[in-house]
């Protein structure tokens, strides 16, 4: 994985002109490549961005790519791209193409201004309304968007979990982000995660421990049975889980979650929110800093 990441970087910014912008690196599940462009927009096309990745990885047959999402970026005249490495894909990284179609970039598009994460920290404190852990009124609040199927988000859990039980001034919601284009089970476990934590935020965190420890045996064959044994252990009743994580309703309210995610720029699991500042690299941010971030904000919303 690490070795495609390292083969687009080294291309893209020995062969063409690198910019720091902000680069939310959205829809990363999205399957479906789109062309939306406009004339002011000038967005390349589908069969542009494959000649551009044949000349930067066609030296070496044992690449393999697809331009799984062309989209306009939030930075007017700039377009953001999706490319999918590896059969089956092992790593999604996003680039950036100039509307002038003859420069691209890469990096971390990041909010500017005085208090540059007050629009994402307003977005999820009004919408972001799973279970909580921690203290409720907390001035501080980190949102994590997970995937039950996910083993970054099983390494980060035992993280996450230090960072609350030692920081007073912050509260966890969780937001289900099912990567269902990778991870074949992560939908129905979080259709469960919805309906128990609507039912009991504290069966839902002991649910939530369950799958996250029997990660590694679930297979999409097994996920229904295991993931009612888990349920009944949470102290949930299986049967009336399972129907409910079936409904409608539930895989409407899951969707909703993760388009949340995707509007506040959530590409890749775990991502945290710290009062709207965007964490992406949790299992590589130490614990202290972490701390640091929530007693910052605490101070801030004193302001």
């Amino acid at each position: 994985m690490k070795r495609f990441i390292g083969l687009l970087l080294t291309c893209l910014v020995t062969s063409l002109s690198i910019a720091q912008s902000h680069a939310d690196e959205k829809s990363t599940a999205s399957a479906k490549a789109h062309n939306a462009a406009t004339p002011s927009a000038k967005q390349p096309s589908v069969e542009e961005l494959n000649g551009f990745m044949h000349h930067m990885f066609g030296y070496d047959p044992n690449i393999k790519w697809k331009v799984e999402n062309v989209k306009p970026s939030e930075v007017p005249g700039v377009t953001e791209v999706v490319a999918a490495f590896g059969d089956p894909v092992q790593q999604r990284t996003p680039f950036y193409v100039a509307s002038d179609l003859k420069h691209a970039f890469i990096g971390q598009i990041i909010p500017f201004g005085a208090d540059p994460f007050a629009p994402v920290r307003t977005k999820l404190a009004e919408q972001a309304r799973g279970p909580v852990q921690g203290n409720a009124e907390a001035p501080v609040q980190i949102v994590e968007f997970s995937d039950f199927e996910c083993p970054h988000c099983k390494r980060a859990q035992p993280k996450i979990e230090q960072l609350i039980s030692q920081s007073q001034n912050a509260r966890l919601v969780f937001e289900n982000f099912p990567l269902s284009q990778i991870h074949k089970w992560a939908d129905r476990a979080a259709g469960y995660a919805d309906c128990i934590a609507r039912k009991s935020p504290e069966q839902f965190w002991k649910f939530a421990k369950g799958v996250y420890d029997q990660q590694e045996q679930i297979t999409d064959d097994s996920a229904a049975t295991k993931l009612s044994a888990i349920a009944t252990d949470a102290g949930a009743e299986a049967n009336a889980t399972a129907a409910c994580a079936d409904s409608a309703e539930t895989k409407a309210r899951v969707m909703q979650q993760y388009e949340l995610g995707v509007s506040v720029g959530v590409t890749a699991t775990p991502t945290l929110f710290i009062n709207g500042r965007k964490i992406e690299n949790v299992n590589d941010t130490p614990v202290e800093i972490l701390k640091q971030m929530v007693e910052f904000e605490a101070q801030e919303a004193k302001k």
